[in-house]
């Protein structure tokens, strides 16, 4: 289902009204709603920044977000010459990169890291962010939430949240083209029963939010994308493109001959946007970007025949249509079992059955796609979760239970991957000690690299937005991670 929300019969902080629920092509008022939330897109990204390197080289993100929090000793920074309970499972591989090492469960990824960063030293300080959500809503927002209890267990979203990273940017550099601005695919961020925090717009209203592709079916099932639905943006068989054309003439003579609804509006170009929104169904851009028929069976088998690895082959397809944003959330509850992350038991087998068999083609292929089309160099992609896993097998760091085939949770020290747009090739940033337990050099901090990500496209990271108090607040307070740019 592709659900393109509204403001369940409330008020934006720009003081309009919208739908709860947008189906474009199906709705009589389709024209004026989706104009309206296209306009909204209007902003400027702060003036006088002085740039530097890297400065707006990307024209669009793919965030691959590894909630669950994968493990860096058994994937990116496996450690030799330590104890056993230290030591990964896994054995060392050589990379493209001479020296560097990956585990064996990377064999793919191994192969383009001369095309990547790789970050050995994400690192922060938790003030309640030992568990998944707020620790997510940390990574994904660039501020920590007011409401966290022991556990780091958030109360569920609501209008006053922060915005994703994704909403802020497709805010402040709308797309050019008629393509949807943001996809989130395909599940939400959930830990237990809390479900899609920081995942949405918050105060900048939903007309910001995602465009969320949740196909029907559980985390288990490998073969959800091929169910994807794209009938919200085709027009119906009953409403021709000149048909709907004729409205939109129609609109418009209605509209002139209403002075006070044209004065009432005119601060918000609505003209603009309703040809705007009119052309996205109109082109069929969007739609034919969402049909993963149009691969070779060759390219799908590459990416690998699975949930995560069509997602990262739509992600591509999207971007090539002018999407600005795309966020590929790990298809798996953040603290659950199987493929997801969370290892605190079961490690070996699910890393190596589960996860990294998933893992490992989908990220490979999406770099090395992107690089031999011509795109790598202006798409960054990032993948990163919200922390690592603790240096010792079995211990408890969160208050869960781990037995010695598990790691608990640790954002002291962890990797993140990134590439294309402007970011250095075959280079690996920082350094993590002798057991992976903290930086050595150069920490950054999530802040840091959501601060480099909106450097990246083209936004100083310290422009300032209003809240739903109307106060004013940096999109983050992070430093741009300048040592990773070219």
């Amino acid at each position: 289902m592709l659900v393109i929300p509204g403001w369940s019969g409330k008020d934006t902080c720009d003081g309009i009204t919208r739908r709860d629920l947008l189906r474009v092509g199906g709705s009589a008022m389709f024209g004026f709603s989706l104009a309206n939330l296209l306009g909204l897109q209007k902003a400027t990204a702060g003036e006088g920044y002085a740039g530097g390197p890297g400065f707006g080289k990307a024209k669009s993100v793919i965030l691959v977000y590894l909630q669950g929090g994968p493990s860096h000793l058994d994937l990116w920074d496996p450690k030799d010459n330590v104890p056993d309970k230290v030591r990964s499972v896994f054995k060392a591989i050589d990379t493209k990169l001479p020296g560097v090492k990956v585990t064996e469960v990377l064999p793919k990824i191994s192969q383009v890291l001369d095309k990547t960063t790789l970050i050995r030293s994400m690192s922060y300080t938790p003030i309640g962010l030992f568990n998944h959500t707020a620790a997510i809503y940390q990574m994904l927002t660039g501020y920590t939430a007011d409401k966290v209890s022991p556990s780091g267990q958030l109360e569920p979203p609501t209008p006053k949240d922060f915005p994703n990273v994704g909403c802020n940017i497709t805010r402040l550099k709308p797309v050019t083209v008629p393509m949807l601005p943001f996809v989130m695919m395909p599940r939400p961020l959930q830990e237990s029963g809390v479900v899609g925090k920081a995942g949405t717009a918050g105060f900048l209203g939903r007309a910001y939010d995602p465009y969320y592709l949740y196909p029907p079916g559980d985390d288990m099932d490998m073969s959800k994308m091929e169910r994807i639905k794209i009938d919200d943006l085709r027009l119906r068989t009953e409403v021709s493109s000149p048909r709907l054309e004729r409205r939109a003439k129609l609109r418009d003579t209605i509209t002139n001959g209403m002075p006070a609804l044209e004065e009432a509006t005119k601060k918000y170009d609505l003209d603009e946007y309703y040809a705007k929104a009119l052309s996205l169904v109109l082109s069929g851009r969007a739609r034919d970007a969402f049909d993963l028929g149009k691969e070779t069976p060759a390219m799908r088998e590459r990416y690998g025949r699975n949930t995560f690895g069509q997602c990262c082959l739509l992600a591509r397809r999207l971007i090539e249509a002018g999407t600005r944003f795309v966020e590929i959330n790990w298809p798996k509850v953040a603290n659950s079992d199987n493929h997801s992350w969370d290892t605190h038991t079961g490690l070996t087998q699910r890393l190596k059955n589960q996860a990294g068999p998933i893992f490992d083609p989908g990220v490979a292929s999406l770099i090395a796609d992107l690089d031999e089309r011509g795109l790598l160099s202006e798409t960054l992609v990032v993948a990163v979760g919200e922390f690592g896993r603790s240096p010792q097998r079995g211990v408890s760091t969160s208050g869960n239970e781990n037995n010695d085939d598990g790691r608990d949770h640790w954002p002291y020290c962890y990797t993140a991957l990134v590439a294309g747009a402007g970011i250095k090739r075959g280079f690996v940033y920082g350094k993590s000690d002798k057991t992976a337990s903290a930086p050595l050099e150069n920490p950054v901090h999530p802040c840091d690299l959501l601060a480099t990500i909106y450097h990246s496209v083209g936004i100083n990271p310290s422009t300032i937005v209003y809240n739903h108090l109307n106060q004013p607040r940096e999109l983050v307070k992070g430093e741009v991670i300048s040592g990773i740019l070219s």
